[in-house]
């Protein structure tokens, strides 16, 4: 490796979960929140929403830091082609749930990394198929009261009590269902110029 100073590492993203993810790889990075629409396009696919917004959150950061690499992340829950972001309120919660159960839902995370000074951008998505279990409206219930996940696309936490709402879980990247794909993650801040395992 290079021993030439690294670029800054910048997370565009005030997301707790996709900074105590970045925090494993142990860079020193900074958080800034990104301004975008999160507006679904008309006719617009899960995946491709994701993909729009992961990349439009690092272009929007990397704008006024030209000279850092800048990660943007987004998710997007895909109920048989509809999309289904965060609940932000305990009624459309349960409306998620009780949609998600006894189904097989794909959570569609994008990641994107843009430096601008050096031109580099690349966007990758990470895609976990996630089957619920024919839960109770009593269960759903008890759960959303217990955790209140109201800020998390399709309205469970994998790594905490959602666990218990599914069946299945089908994926090439662990951290992805939190919120960051940090093996896609890993492999393209490195391409953009940071060693995750520098010495």
């Amino acid at each position: 490796m290079s021993s030439l100073p690294q670029r800054p590492l910048i997370l565009a993203s005030t997301s707790v979960y996709r900074c105590q993810l970045l925090e494993r790889l142990r860079l020193p990075f900074s958080v800034i929140a990104s301004q975008v629409d999160e507006t679904p396009l008309a006719g617009e696919s899960p995946k491709n929403m994701a993909r729009r917004l992961a990349l439009a959150k690092a272009q929007s950061v990397a704008q006024a830091h030209p000279s850092a690499v800048v990660i943007g992340s987004d998710q997007v829950a895909d109920l048989d082609g509809q999309a289904l972001g965060k609940p932000g309120n305990h009624a459309r919660a349960v409306q998620q749930l009780q949609a998600m159960r006894g189904k097989t839902v794909i959570f569609q995370t994008a990641v994107a990394v843009v430096c601008q000074e050096t031109g580099f951008e690349k966007t990758d998505l990470a895609q976990v198929k996630v089957t619920f279990r024919a839960l109770s409206d009593a269960q759903i219930e008890a759960y959303l009261l217990a955790e209140q996940p109201y800020d998390c696309a399709g309205s469970a936490k994998s790594e905490g009590l959602g666990i218990a709402l599914l069946e299945r879980i089908d994926n090439d990247d662990p951290t992805a269902l939190i919120g960051l794909p940090l093996i896609r993650t890993c492999r393209m801040i490195e391409a953009a110029g940071i060693g995750v395992l520098a010495t």
